[in-house]
């Protein structure tokens, strides 16, 4: 099998997949239960969809880790279970894993505010996102994948917290939407700063995740390779959920996401896969696309 770097380095496209954890409540998950406890009491579930994602045709698939670091985790009085649940969640993506597949350490926002605007220092965020850096690391992915990032602040620690306490390729992703002062992160992060501050980090994959859709992804992804000859990763949502019947619906379709991809890839990104309410049907619509692409 093949290094991360290696496929990384070859010709084509790598696809992602898709969503967690609009994919857990479409299969059941009640409001309010924590996402990762269920890599501990509900693993075949999780296997199930890493599965269905690699059978859809992607390559790399996400650990159900997202908000799996302590401070996210204390909401639910699981802050000390960050180290079994990270580790947890890699090895059941590796069991389901193919030969020629790979596994993502999924790295989430801390869920709190960083000094001043928040009581969380400098020191601590870092802390916290090397813990978790560190168990999945341990628990063997072979990528970490920082994302739905909006404080360049608290991006740059991560990347920080990725590089010092593992040897393993980094991908950054911010989350931009389009305001009355163009494409920003929630937090006002432009898309040239974001990709000059954290390109000077040495990161392996840049890109965006999440935001609006799928139309929106495909200008934030003209803007940032303007500024950058790194791979560039795109992962959109499936345009904005409506709530319905107590659970989030997305309505954009495979179908409706098919040329918007085509899009996305002639711009030249390196990796593609979907964020909120994009299915396995979304990610073997990509793959499908990818294949016309490489037999062009």
């Amino acid at each position: 099998m093949s290094s991360f770097i290696d496929e990384l380095n070859k010709p084509g496209i790598l696809l992602c997949d898709g969503a967690m954890g609009t994919e857990l409540q479409k299969r059941g998950m009640a409001v309010g239960v924590c996402p990762e406890e269920y890599n501990i009491t509900n693993p075949k579930f999780i296997k199930e969809i890493h599965k269905d994602y690699y059978n859809s045709g992607a390559q790399i698939v996400e650990t159900n880790t997202f908000g799996a670091n302590c401070l996210r985790l204390k909401f639910y009085g699981f802050e000390n279970r960050v180290k079994e649940f990270n580790n947890a969640a890699a090895l059941l993506a590796r069991e389901v894993c193919p030969v020629n597949g790979f596994v993502a350490g999924s790295i989430g926002p801390l869920g709190e505010m960083i000094e001043p605007l928040g009581e969380i220092t400098e020191q601590q965020a870092y802390d916290v996102f090397a813990e978790q850096v560190i168990a999945l690391y341990e628990a063997g992915v072979d990528v970490l994948f920082i994302e739905t990032m909006m404080s360049l602040d608290e991006a740059v620690i991560a990347v920080k917290a990725a590089k010092e306490n593992s040897s393993l390729p980094v991908s950054a992703t911010m989350t931009f939407e389009l305001g009355k002062a163009g494409l920003r992160t929630p937090w006002g992060v432009d898309t040239k700063t974001a990709v000059e501050i954290l390109s000077s980090l040495d990161v392996d994959i840049i890109g965006s995740n999440c935001g609006k859709g799928f139309d929106e992804m495909i200008e934030v992804i003209k803007e940032m390779k303007q500024f950058t000859n790194l791979p560039l990763l795109a992962q959109a949502n499936a345009g904005l959920p409506e709530w319905l019947e107590g659970i989030s619906v997305y309505n954009e379709t495979p179908e409706i996401i098919a040329p918007k991809t085509e899009q996305l890839i002639s711009l030249g990104i390196k990796l593609i896969g979907g964020c909120c309410g994009t299915t396995p049907a979304h990610i073997k619509k990509m793959s499908e696309i990818i294949t016309n692409f490489n037999i062009r």
